[in-house]
């Protein structure tokens, strides 16, 4: 990519699958489309990213950095699907949460795509995701009471004049009582980027602290995460039974 991008995940309700969305499209842009790629733990409060990564009880976290306590690069991680990592910190300290767009910025000369998973809670957390991000991916599922935090995460968002480049539905039954995409894209006057169906082999992949597109990676939903990976950066993405990694050309 010529130009770096800086996407902040957010939403407004837990349990949405918002950090399950950040560690997958992280190894789908790394590993499918050979990006170069880092996933952020911004849930300063609630830190789990580097958990649904294999990542556990890291001695250097994005805590420390946002403290001055050493430099950012210190606290990057390398994963074996060939994203990096900034973890957080379980039970953290106080910290200059706004300070996160100042750290972050130096890396977009190494890297192609900084994801940012945010606080699911509306406080200087998400705003400091806010701040730093060109672009927000906002999650959410098709029932009415997320759909509700979804609009007011919208709303915030707008107030704070940080472009939104769309929703991802997460966890669709394909049922007759959910809220359709349209319905979704009327209420909130902004698009819907996937419909990512229901799958138990994420939770499965959660269990094995493994992303979905590389532990299962010919499932529907994988499929699906891979080709909003590809809208994101402008790529086109052809759907294998194969393989889990894009062929390249010879």
């Amino acid at each position: 990519m010529d130009n770096p991008k800086v996407f902040g995940v957010i939403a407004l309700k837990g349990g949405v699958g918002k950090t399950t969305v950040v560690s997958n499209l992280g190894a789908a842009l790394s590993n499918h489309f050979q990006k170069k790629v880092l996933i952020v733990d911004a849930n300063f409060s609630t830190p789990h990213l580097g958990l649904h990564v294999g990542l556990i009880n890291p001695e250097y976290t994005l805590h420390p950095v946002l403290s001055n306590e050493y430099p950012i690069y210190d606290a990057i991680y390398q994963h074996g699907l060939g994203f990096h990592i900034i973890p957080g910190k379980l039970a953290p300290p106080l910290v200059n949460f706004l300070a996160l767009k100042e750290k972050l910025d130096p890396l977009r000369d190494i890297y192609d795509v900084i994801l940012i998973d945010s606080s699911p809670s509306l406080n200087e957390e998400i705003l400091a995701t806010m701040a730093a991000s060109d672009e927000l991916l906002v999650v959410s599922s098709p029932d009415y009471p997320t759909l509700s935090s979804t609009l007011h995460a919208i709303r915030i968002a707008k107030e704070k004049q940080t472009p939104i480049r769309g929703i991802i539905i997460n966890r669709v039954l394909k049922k007759r009582f959910e809220i359709s995409p349209k319905e979704i894209e009327k209420s909130s006057g902004v698009k819907v980027l996937a419909s990512l169906p229901n799958n138990i082999k994420v939770l499965a992949a959660v269990s094995n602290m493994t992303p979905v597109v590389s532990y299962s990676p010919t499932q529907d939903v994988s499929h699906d995460i891979k080709k909003l990976a590809a809208s994101l950066i402008g790529e086109s993405y052809k759907k294998s039974i194969f393989s889990g990694r894009r062929q390249k050309k010879k």
